[in-house]
Formats: C-alpha cells, sequence, structure tokens
C-alpha cells in the first residue's frame, strides 16, 4: 500500500497521559502535534492499572473502614457484591472505549494517528496502520518518546503456554477465581492481592526474598500490610522462588517452589516488574539500543544522541514509574519543547531546568491496601546507602485523637527523616487507614524545603489525622532537648 506523508512540529509516540499531557503543552505552545497510539487513547493507566485497580480496591477499603466504626460494622459484615463492583470497574474504564479520550485531543487541536509507531531516522517516524498502510511522519523539531513499559515475565520453561496474568488481567477479569496465586510483594502485587482476596479469592502472595512486602518502603508498612493480607485470609509465603509452571487439561495451575514446595492456584500472576517498551520503537535507526530504558536530562532530552529533537517522558526513562510523575515530566517537557522551539530562554522556574526535577528528591505514592502506605522521598535505608545522615522520627498514629475518632483500634504508623544541618524533611512513610490524604503536605514540606521552625506553625485541625505532623514535631523536639 501506498505511504502517506505528513509534517508537524511535534510527533509523540504514545498516547497515554504522558503522551497526552505533552501533546497538550506543545499543542498549547502553538506548534503542530500529532500522536500516535496503538491501543486506546489513554493508555495503560487509564484503562488497565491506576483506574480499574482502584475501582476494584475502593469498596474494599471502604468496607474495611466502615467494619471499625461502631454503630456501622454489623452493617457491612457481609460479603462484597461482585457483581456490582466488578461493573463499577467497568463503568469506570468506559468499558474499554476510548471515545472521550479522541475528544479531548480534538478540543486541545491534537492529531491522532492510530497504529505502531517506530523512528525511522532522526525526526522521522512511519507508522503501520491497522489496515495495513503506511503513515510517514515528519516532525520540525521533536519526537516525544511516551511508550511507556510492559510487564517483565520471569525465565521460567513454558511460562507461555501456561497464559498467566499480568496487571492487565487482574485489573480486568470478569470472573473471580476460587484459588489466585501472586508472585511478587511489590506494590501491583500487594493491592491485587488485596482487591481478588476481598472479592472472594484465596490467595497466595509467593516472595522470592526474606525481605518483606512492599521492600523499597520502610519496614513497617510492609509488615503492617502483610498482618493484614493474613487476617483477611491471604497466605504469605517469604523465601519462596518460583521455579517451574505448568496448567494441566482441566485448567488448574501447578506451582513448584525452590525449596520443593508445590501448590495449586486457578490463575497465576505474575507482578515482578516492567519493562521498557523501547523493543520495537526503530531506536537502532538513531544509534540507540533497542529495548533499552532512555536515559534524559532534567528537561527530559535523551541523552548520548546528537541533536536535542528527541525526548522521554513518563515510565519510558525509569526515573519515576508513576503515572503522576509522568505528567510531571509531560508539563515540563512539553514547555521546555514549546520554549526551544521558538528559540525562547528556559527559565528556571517552574521547570526546573537548571535544578534537579522533583522526581529526584520527592516522589509521591500511595499503595491502596488496607491499611494504606504513602510515602515521599528518602527512606531510611535510601539514607544509609546514600550516605546521608537522617534523625529517624516515628509516631504512633493510633495515638492521633483524629485517628481514634477515623477508626476504633485504629493501627498505624508514621516516621518522618529530618536532615538535622539544615532542619528540613527529606523523607515521609505513613501506614495506616486513610493515610493517603497526608501525603500532599508531605510532599509540599518536602519540595519546598520548609523549615522545621515554620512547620510549628502549619496548625493541623482537630481532631484530624494530619494531627500527626504536631506529634512528630513535638517527638523530635523531646529527642533533642
Amino acid at each position: 500500500m501506498s505511504e502517506t506523508p505528513r509534517t508537524y512540529d511535534v510527533v509523540v509516540l504514545g498516547a497515554g497521559p504522558v503522551g497526552e499531557n505533552v501533546a497538550d503543552r506543545t499543542s498549547a505552545a502553538g506548534l503542530s502535534t500529532v500522536v500516535v497510539e496503538s491501543e486506546l487513547l489513554g493508555g495503560e493507566c487509564s484503562f488497565w492499572a491506576c483506574e480499574p485497580s482502584k475501582a476494584l480496591l475502593r469498596p474494599v477499603l471502604a468496607r474495611a473502614d466502615a467494619r471499625r466504626v461502631p454503630g456501622l460494622s454489623k452493617a457491612v459484615g457481609g460479603p462484597l457484591d461482585v457483581p456490582a463492583v466488578l461493573a463499577h470497574r467497568d463503568d469506570i474504564v468506559r468499558h474499554w472505549q476510548d471515545d472521550d479520550q479522541v475528544d479531548w485531543l480534538t478540543s486541545v487541536s491534537v492529531d491522532v494517528v492510530r497504529g505502531h509507531g517506530r523512528l525511522d531516522g532522526p525526526r522521522q517516524v512511519a507508522v503501520r496502520t491497522p489496515d495495513g498502510g503506511t503513515v510517514r511522519l515528519t516532525a520540525r523539531h521533536t519526537v516525544a518518546v511516551c511508550t511507556g513499559t510492559d510487564p517483565a515475565l520471569p525465565d521460567l520453561p513454558g511460562l507461555d503456554a501456561v497464559i498467566p496474568w499480568v496487571s492487565r488481567d487482574a485489573t480486568s477479569a470478569h470472573q473471580v477465581p476460587r484459588r489466585l496465586a501472586v508472585v511478587g510483594g511489590g506494590v501491583v502485587a500487594v493491592e491485587m492481592a488485596t482487591a481478588w482476596q476481598a472479592l472472594g479469592s484465596q490467595v497466595t502472595v509467593l516472595v522470592r526474598g526474606d525481605g518483606g512486602l512492599l521492600p523499597r518502603m520502610e519496614p513497617f508498612a510492609g509488615e503492617l500490610v502483610a498482618e493484614s493480607l493474613r487476617e483477611a485470609g491471604a497466605d504469605i509465603r517469604f523465601g519462596a522462588a518460583v521455579t517451574s509452571v505448568t496448567r494441566d487439561a482441566g485448567g488448574e495451575v501447578r506451582i513448584v517452589l525452590a525449596d520443593g514446595g508445590e501448590l495449586a492456584a486457578d490463575e497465576i500472576l505474575f507482578a515482578t516488574g516492567r519493562t521498557p517498551r523501547t523493543g520495537d520503537i526503530g531506536l537502532e535507526t538513531v544509534g540507540l539500543t533497542p529495548g533499552d530504558w532512555l536515559t534524559v536530562d532534567d528537561t527530559f532530552r535523551v541523552r548520548d544522541l546528537e541533536g536535542d529533537w528527541l525526548y522521554a517522558a513518563g515510565d519510558v526513562n525509569h526515573r519515576a514509574l508513576m503515572t503522576h510523575q509522568g505528567k510531571y515530566q509531560a508539563r515540563i517537557a512539553g514547555a521546555v519543547i514549546g520554549a526551544r522551539a521558538k528559540g525562547e530562554p528556559l527559565d528556571e522556574e517552574p521547570w526546573g531546568t537548571h535544578a534537579a526535577t522533583a522526581d529526584h528528591v520527592a516522589v509521591p505514592q500511595v499503595v491502596f491496601t488496607d491499611p494504606e502506605v504513602a510515602s515521599v522521598g528518602l527512606t531510611t535505608q535510601q539514607a544509609e546507602r546514600t550516605g546521608r545522615r537522617v534523625d529517624v522520627v516515628d509516631y504512633d498514629i493510633g495515638q492521633v485523637a483524629g485517628a481514634i475518632q477515623y477508626a476504633a483500634g485504629y493501627r498505624g504508623r508514621a516516621r518522618v527523616l529530618i536532615d538535622p544541618d539544615r532542619g528540613t524533611v527529606v523523607g515521609a512513610t505513613f501506614a495506616g487507614p486513610g493515610v493517603g490524604e497526608l501525603l500532599y503536605s508531605a510532599t509540599t514540606v518536602i519540595t519546598g524545603e520548609t523549615p522545621l521552625t515554620r512547620l510549628w506553625h502549619a496548625v493541623p485541625a482537630f481532631p484530624t489525622i494530619s494531627e500527626v505532623w504536631l506529634r512528630l514535631l513535638e517527638t523530635y523536639r523531646d529527642q533533642h532537648k
């Protein structure tokens, strides 16, 4: 079939939240922009990750909270209405239709080309369309790679024949498996274990190492989540490395562990990390290695490449694999692309082009388990690993009046890390029901490098869980009298 040539100022590969935000910002800057997408506009987050997973988890967490409220606990003692939960999930993802995303891109004057896009030399992108044709796109100024990641599966013989679940299957399934094995101990593993155990599966979590759940966070966070999952009926096994997986003719999954143990499941979910979606986007045509993460500077321009035409934002650059961080990067990249295309100087603020951007120092994350976990900035382990001197301050959130009001028997913990030389907070972790709403205050404190002397004048309302900030400051004062 014939090729159709088109020229734009900016070509964006990938129309997830990151690519859409880059395109929005470059179009707003007056640059003609097109996005290329082979799947649904809105990407992983909208249809297979953040949105559907939280739709599954919200009723789980709401019921857990309600069960801890005197006078309400008996009313919510029964099982979840599984069909209603799954129907709500389907509504949240608009039944996997992206019409509204198309309308939104049209409203901000961004064109869309459906198909698989590959670089074909500097500022060139060839798109193979669903009808077998080719659209050849030329970028006057910039190509932005926003292609995200794919699940990283272990190298196990015959795994493809098992047809295991990955994160997409876990968030889009329409039947509750009677037994679900979850391999991994990170965020996806614990969130999906929480959801499917509550929806009726018998969940077994298999963690390769002995470091606990949520190993990149403070240890107490994973300990509280593990305790809650076990109370809900899940089986959690540490030091449980999977050596083989098979599925028999009846559909049962047989799992063999390194210690010789075996177990059976109806489905097995591998939540064992992510790999960059760069294996088939033509990186070799511009001197880069297919399948690699794309290394960028603080304007999100790709390093080790002649010229300033190639940018990478979001998960694909491996700086912070979270949607909100990718959108933050997209806002910076879009503004920088617009300024450079017009020959305008780059302002230091708010784009952070002359100083480290927030994805170096203050990356916020919420884990929507029971209890919730929220963290931003350094952990104790990271501080030790990098030689950063910090003071560690802990407090039992259950002692705060707002927590006592929130739930009977509230269990939770807060930790902040304080730079003793500068008198600022450099890390914060909260674990407990409802703590996700504490995170923006912590992010603001760390990003703004607010001195402790000023934090004393940030008065938390009574009785709210936010009063834990005052208790942390008082604890630190008492430790250093």
